[in-house]
């Protein structure tokens, strides 16, 4: 998907400031994916502040838009590494990744052979992010830039989302979403370190990994985080 201008901002612009602001680096815990990554947060937030104008209405009021597609997010670094270490978990079926950011585990889902892969994001840096990222690795999928979570996660046999749980208004219609989109019969797959709203009662633990390199963004330079499977109470464990 090309870029879409933002304000009196051209696409060409676009994919300048992603790639002026960042580095193209290896995710600490899954090195076979490359992103262009920054490494310090405050400064990319500033310069992201004077290039977007701010979004009133998604609840957040009059908060500037976080570079969240700038990081390799622990959640979705653990959800990253469980896929490409267990490919039969995506290979040749549908992927939606919901809140892509950085386009990491989508581009995982990609490279573990899935039939198609849909990166999610209401972010249009995130979109140009994700694409030259997805360029960067060699896959092919499709972003969107989209709010999904109000529908069923499109058709997709598998449903993915790291790092969703930091917000109350958020978690709550994320949640929501994928309460709708497990029934129907779809593989719904977290990644997270342990937010705030977490559904911790709704979720069934995989795997977990120490992720380093997160002090930018975290209280610690290694987080243990969490690969979840949200799931109806009828799955849940006595």
């Amino acid at each position: 998907m090309d870029p879409e201008p933002i304000g009196r901002t051209s696409a060409w612009d676009q994919v300048e400031f992603v790639c002026g602001q960042t580095r193209l680096e290896h995710a600490a815990l899954v090195p076979e994916i490359r992103l262009h990554l920054a490494h310090e947060a405050l400064s990319i937030w500033e310069a992201t502040t004077a290039l977007v104008p701010k979004r009133p209405g998604d609840g957040r009021g009059d908060t500037p838009p976080f570079p969240f597609w700038a990081f390799a997010w622990a959640g979705g670094q653990a959800l990253a590494r469980y896929i490409l270490d267990r490919p039969e978990t995506v290979h040749d079926r549908s992927v939606l990744d919901v809140g892509s950011g950085s386009g990491i585990v989508a581009i995982s889902a990609a490279l573990a052979g899935a039939r198609h892969v849909t990166a999610v994001d209401v972010d249009p840096l995130a979109a140009v992010a994700i694409g030259l990222n997805a360029e960067a690795n060699g896959v092919d999928l499709s972003v969107a830039l989209s709010d999904m979570l109000g529908g069923f996660g499109q058709d997709a046999d598998v449903v993915l989302a790291g790092d969703l749980f930091y917000e109350r208004w958020l978690a709550d219609r994320a949640i929501d979403f994928l309460v709708r989109t497990e029934q129907r019969g779809a593989l719904v797959l977290l990644g997270d370190l342990g937010r705030p709203y977490l559904p911790r009662e709704r979720l069934i633990p995989l795997a977990s990994y120490d992720v380093p390199g997160t002090q930018a963004l975290e209280d610690a330079d290694v987080k243990r985080s969490t690969v979840w499977r949200f799931a109806s109470p009828s799955m849940q464990r006595p």
